[in-house]
Order: structure tokens, then sequence, then C-alpha cells
């Protein structure tokens, strides 16, 4: 699709969208804090440990108790030091059957090295992942949770990639669940846009404008800010242009696909130890939350 093509359909989507619906949109932020409480509880969810089981176990099935469909693509990938990662990407549909998509994704793994961390005697720990990693996840979950109650107006993929995080980002063993999915489309698979979310959660909550999304996908950076700004959080969602990084959205974009990255890279704890859940607040998953819920009302 190209950019114009795809300002016109998502032009067509905005006018069945009044204020009032945007208004009314409506996310349990103290649950979505929960959530990033247990993920993190359980451990780092690091591929081939227990804690990465437990939670993706977890997260299966509560999908399963609020998507229409749920898939579970399961894979391994070796790594450039021989490791053989057991990874899976956990996909939950609500009305499969509708052909106008659109598509969310959080990375749910976390990193094993904190080798951002001020100590140098803590780099080598890992990342607890509360904001980087749980708390799109939580927010995503959260989504499914209002969307059981609530159908969309569209048909929404929910997306939680594995092995996100496991690397460096210089190196081939990062970003693996978006990877393998955008290898892995159905054929024909073309969202109307899609949405990566990740590091939401941050209590000092700042969202500017990713630089590969604007250079490729302006057309949905638009209709997510405007949609923030009609839900009076133009404060948070910063409408000027910040950093280029690397993150899920690329292999989206490489694959054809309209997509952008929402994240906060102002954030302290960034890849160290000190990513945990008393950094994260209720009311900054409640704003990502009520934005997500809105663009596919």
């Amino acid at each position: 699709m190209t950019g114009r093509a795809a300002l016109v359909a998502l032009a067509l989507a905005a006018a069945c969208r009044g204020p009032a619906s945007l208004a009314s949109q409506q996310f349990d932020g103290r649950q979505a804090l929960r959530w990033v409480e247990h993920q993190v509880a359980a451990g780092p969810r690091i591929p081939n440990t227990p804690a990465h089981r437990a939670v993706g176990d977890w997260l299966v099935a509560e999908l399963r108790a609020r998507a229409d469909t749920v898939e579970v693509q399961e894979w391994t990938h070796v790594t450039q030091t021989g490791d053989t990662l057991h990874l899976r990407n956990v996909i939950a549909r609500f009305r499969p059957a509708e052909a106008n998509r659109v598509l969310y994704v959080s990375h749910w793994d976390s990193r094993p090295h904190a080798d951002q961390d001020p100590d140098p005697a803590k780099r080598r720990l890992p990342v607890p992942g509360a904001d980087d990693g749980a708390s799109s996840t939580a927010v995503l979950l959260g989504v499914a949770d209002a969307l059981k109650h609530s159908p969309p107006s569209v048909g929404v993929d929910l997306v939680f990639v594995d092995g996100e995080d496991y690397g460096d980002f210089d190196g081939p063993d990062v970003l693996l669940g978006s990877k393998y999915f955008a290898q892995h489309l159905n054929a024909g698979y073309r969202p109307l846009f899609a949405v990566v979310w990740d590091m939401v959660g941050d209590r000092n909550q700042r969202f500017e404008q990713e630089g590969y999304s604007l250079d490729r996908a302006p057309e949905v950076v638009e209709r997510v800010w405007r949609t923030a700004e009609d839900l009076g959080l133009r404060r948070v969602f910063r409408a000027q242009r910040g950093g280029a990084i690397t993150d899920d959205h690329i292999p989206l974009l490489e694959a054809g696909i309209r997509a952008i990255d929402v994240i906060d890279l102002d954030y302290e704890a960034w890849h160290t130890t000190a990513d945990t859940p008393d950094k994260i607040s209720a009311v900054s998953l409640a704003n990502a939350g009520r934005v997500a819920l809105a663009l596919v009302r």
C-alpha cells in the first residue's frame, strides 16, 4: 500500500469515529500494573529459563480466555555463540474473519544482561524488564480484556513476540520474534496499519515520534498522535521528531506493513537492573491503553 493509499484508508476509517467514542475509551491501568508485577515476580523472561516458560504459558492462557482465536508460533534460533533458543510468539485475534485489520505488537521477553547499568559489577545480571517488555505486554493484555467485552470495529491482531532483546543490536540475535512473524505472514496479509508498543509505562511518560516511523509510515504516526490529542494526551504524545531506533517495527516495515514504533526512549532504567515495577505508573499504562483502544473503535 502506498503512503497516499494508506492515508485514504485511514481517513475512511476515521470517518466512522467521533469525539464521543474517543472520550469513552476506558482502560484499567491498575490491573495492567498488576500484570507488570506478575511478570517481573516470575523472574527474568530469558529464553530457555523456567521463568520464560512460565510467563509464556500464563500469557497463552490469559489470551485464550479473551480472544476469538489464539495461535502460538514455536521455533528455535541458533545464536552466534551456538546456543539454541526455544522461542514462541503468541498471536491473539479478534474478529478473525474481518478483512480490515489492525496489528499491535509487544515483545514479552526480557534482556539477559544489564549492559547499561551504571554499576559495572551488575552488567552481567539480567534486566527485570518491568518497562522494557512487561509494560507493553500488560497494555496489550488489557486491550484484549477490553475487546472481549466490547468488540472492535475492525479485526485486531495482538502479537506478543519473543526474543526481541536477547543479543546485541548490531548483531543477528535480536528482534527474533518480529523477524519470524514477518517471514511467516499469511498470503495477502496487509493490515491497515501496525503499531509496536514498547517501554510504555514510565512514570515520567513521554512519547516522541520515532524517526524510522516518521520516514516510512508518516500517516500512521499522524493518526496515532491525533488520536492521543483527541483524548487529551498531547503533553504525553509530543508531536516532535525523536530519535530513530531499531525495534520490532523494522522487520514489519521490510515486509511491506505500514508500521510505527510507540516507544518512550527517555527512561533512565533502560537495560539496567533498576527496570523494576516501582518505576511504572498505572496512569501511564492507561494512557497507552486508551490510545490503543481508540484506534480500533
